[in-house]
Parts: C-alpha cells; structure tokens; sequence
C-alpha cells in the first residue's frame, strides 16, 4: 500500500479537523487499494449524515451492513482498519501532504482518461475536445475551504481589518514612505524602472543598506554584478565611506567601522550571486531553504538584481515571446514573495524609446507590459544633466496598489554617486500629477527644484529634449 495514501486513510479516520478541511475535496477513485475505498465511503457517508467521525466499532457495523463484499474481503478492511496508525502529524504539513497527494492522483486518472479518450478504447461519451478539460481541473485541484464572505456576519472582522495596522518594511526617505502608506507589504512585487547607468542597481543597494541598519534581514540576490561589487557599494553606502576610497582605508579603520555598525544593527545581510539568465524562482526557494538550514537566516525583504536577467521556472528551453516570459518571471517572483511572507524588490530597463525621454511611463517598460500588471508597485528613476548637476534623481510613481499614484505622483530625492545613497531632499517644489510637463531649461547650475517649479500642468508633452537622459 502506498505511504501517503495509508497516512491520508489513517488520518481522516482519526483526526477529524483534519477530516472537516480535507474531506470534500477527496474521491474515492483517488485510493488505489480497494479496501481504503471501502473505508473512505463509509467513512463520507457517515460523517455528512452525523457531522462526526465514527469510532471504529461504528465503521465495522456500516461495512458489515454491505451487499457488495464478501466474507473475505470483510475481514481484510477491518484488518486494515485495525493496523491504521492513529499517531497525531503536524497539521500543516499533514494538509499540504494530502493536498499534493490528491493533486497527483488527479492529475494520474485524468490521464490515463485522455488516453482512453485518445486511442477510442473509452465508453464513447467524450470526444477528444473533452481532454483540455479534463487535463485542467485535474491541474487546478487545492484545498480551497472557504465559501466565500458573508457580509453581514463577518462585518466584525471587516472593521478589525480596516483598523489593523498592516506590517510594513519601512523606508529611509520620506517620500516613498508617504506614497507607500509607511513602506512595503509583505507578499508584494516591487519594481523599480531606470535606464542604463540611472541609479536602479543604486537605489537598490541604498533600500538594502537601509533595511539592514534598521534591524531587517536582508538577501540581495545579483545576476549583474559580482557579490564583492554589490558589497562594495553597500560598504560605501552604510561606512559612510566614498566608493573610491574604500581601497585606500587602513585594515583597522575598515573593520572599527564594520564593528561598529555590527553593534548598531540586529540585521543580516546576505549577498547572492547567480550567472546571467541562469537562475529562477526555483533555485531562490532552493536558497532559502538553504540559508534556513545552514545559516538559520530567514529574510525580512528580497532584492533581485534584475528582473529581466531571471530565467523563468515555467518555460525552460521553450521558444516564447518576451512579453511571455517576462510576465512569466515577475508572476514567479511574485508567487516567491507570497510563499515567502516577504516583499520583494526588483527592477527593470526602459525600451529604447525610454533612454532619450523626458518623462517615462508605464509603455516605456523594456520587453513587456506584462510586467506593471504584476507588479504592486512600480516607479521610475528619471536623470537630466541639470539634476545631476545637482545631485538629485526625479521619481515618478507608475503604479500604485498601496496609495493614489496620482497623489505626489512626481517627487525628487537627493543622489550622492560616490557613497551610493538617496536621501531627503529639501523642498519639493511644483510638480504636475498629471505626468505632462514642459521645462525651460536653465542654467545648469541652478538648483533642480527651481527647475521643477517651471513645470506647467496644463501644457502637454510635445518636445523632445535631446540633452535629457533616463
């Protein structure tokens, strides 16, 4: 007899919170041995007709009572009842085991049915249109309990929820943590969208720095650069040390400023490195596991650098379209972030079109649109000569599920190249909601938010401003 199959058996006998959440969705063709059918039959019946698990003596009377089994096929099921084992399992797992189970058996019957169905050999009551779905709800089998809302009975727990206070992992900077309603949720894809060489691996490493030091656990998962140069830049960003310096600074000096910031923090950060376009969700579950194991980390927050270098877990070798596979890999990373009970924070290029822009929109996404209909929330970094110049990087907000995104949907913040971090900036100036600007541009020395206050909302867009780069 198979193990999970005499576990499953034994468990709906036995544990009936078990038996109250599995039930319905198990079959009696699901078992392969023939005497746990009987079981499970009598078993059903008896729970839906009384609302309780019978005890054995209950179960021996109800199959006793059937016309369909011989003397010796009784004496075998009750054998079998009797060597069930009644230990209690984790309940967790013991569902996740039965639902695995109840899938796979599925899956198994609905294919021999197909072939059946394929070589003629079936009853004759489906054609070959049937397959698809067969093969379907055989794929879509889960535990899913719950019938629904009931709006009047549950308006206690609706109150509880619009009054509970939602974990978040919080900013550094004021802006994002007011457009984001205090930071990042939990089970959450979040996509930062830049040129080449605008700040997207920088802002990246400036959120991680800044989670770390505000006691997170941090993994920084890097298919572009080298584990040593994404440290680098979180050294540079957290020692308050100039990238070009951290080669020059005396062993002692070095490790009094990594003592000190070790006793500033409980955090841990972790720095992974995969190959270009070698690594899926597959090898990041792989990797948790892993560091739970071996390290006993488990992550507040992911960053992955960058989406569209991910390979995608579901079309291996397979010849799709990038709007495919890009939505395919954000869809991964975004079911990782749920299994996970993390956010996680990746970020993408701008098309072609994007680089030489003034503005950038959800369009400017480089190889699919499928990407911002998967993402939570989504903002571009925006760079002219004139605010770098200055110091500072525009941040338009393209999709919003935490807050309005029309609200403080532009906003700068300040840019230190050198010691790879964001910060406030002072004043904010006008800037449009709308996403239409039009701007004189100044003398290059004039502060960025000057420039930004001549942002007129009523103008559109019609210019190219072929010294602005994104």
């Amino acid at each position: 007899m198979d193990n999970i199959e005499s576990l499953v058996i034994s468990s709906l006998v036995f544990n009936q919170e078990f038996t109250r959440g599995v039930l319905p969705h198990v079959k009696k063709e699901y078992f392969e041995d023939r005497t746990n059918q009987i079981l499970f039959e009598e078993l059903n019946s008896y729970f839906i007709k009384y609302d309780n698990l019978p005890s054995k003596e209950a179960l021996t009377i109800e199959i006793e009572g059937r016309t369909d089994i011989n003397d010796e096929s009784f004496k075998q099921v009750i054998t079998t009842l009797n060597e069930l084992d009644s230990e209690p399992r984790e309940a967790q797992w013991l569902t996740d085991t039965a639902e695995k189970w109840c899938r796979d058996r599925a899956i198994y019957i609905a294919l021999l049915e197909s072939i059946q169905i394929a070589d003629g050999s079936g009853d004759g009551k489906q054609t070959r249109d049937a397959i698809p779905s067969i093969l379907s709800s055989a794929l879509s089998v889960s535990f899913d309990n719950s019938v629904g809302h009931d709006y009047f009975e549950e308006s206690d727990a609706r109150f509880d929820f619009y009054h509970k206070r939602e974990d978040r992992i919080p900013f550094d900077l004021e802006f994002f943590n007011k457009v984001t309603k205090g930071g990042l949720p939990n089970k959450t894809l979040n996509i930062v969208l830049a040129g080449t060489g605008v700040g997207k691996s920088l802002a990246m490493c400036h959120f991680a720095s800044a989670n770390l030091q505000s006691n997170y656990n941090v993994l920084y998962i890097t298919m572009e650069m080298a584990e040593e140069k994404i440290a680098e830049r979180i050294d540079a960003n957290c020692l308050n040390v100039d990238c070009r310096q951290l080669d020059k600074l005396p062993k002692s000096m070095f490790d009094t400023k990594i003592e000190k910031l070790k006793s500033k923090t409980t955090g841990r950060l972790v720095v992974k490195e995969y190959p270009t376009a070698s690594a899926h969700v597959g090898h990041f579950k792989a990797l948790l596991q892993e560091l739970a194991i071996k390290k006993s980390f488990q992550p507040d927050i992911i960053y992955i650098d960058y989406l569209n270098i991910c390979a995608s877990a579901r079309y291996k070798g397979a010849i799709v379209n990038s709007y495919t596979y890009v939505k395919a890999i954000a869809e991964e990373l975004r079911g990782l972030a749920v299994e996970a009970n993390v956010p996680i924070i990746s970020a993408t290029q701008t098309t072609r079109a994007g680089y030489g822009s003034s503005d950038v929109d959800l369009t400017d996404t480089s190889e699919s649109f499928g990407l911002p209909a998967t993402a939570d929330f989504m903002f571009a970094l925006i760079s002219t000569e004139d605010m770098e110049a200055v110091g500072q990087l525009m941040v338009k907000q393209l999709k919003n599920r935490y807050n309005d995104p029309t609200s403080n949907k532009r906003f700068v913040v300040g840019l230190d190249r050198n010691k790879m971090r964001l910060y406030d900036a002072d004043e904010q100036g006008t800037i449009s909601d709308s996403g239409q600007q039009v701007l004189d541009l100044p003398d290059k020395k004039m502060d960025a938010h000057h420039l930004l206050k001549n942002i007129d909302p009523t103008e559109v867009v019609s210019k190219k401003f072929t010294d602005f780069k994104v």
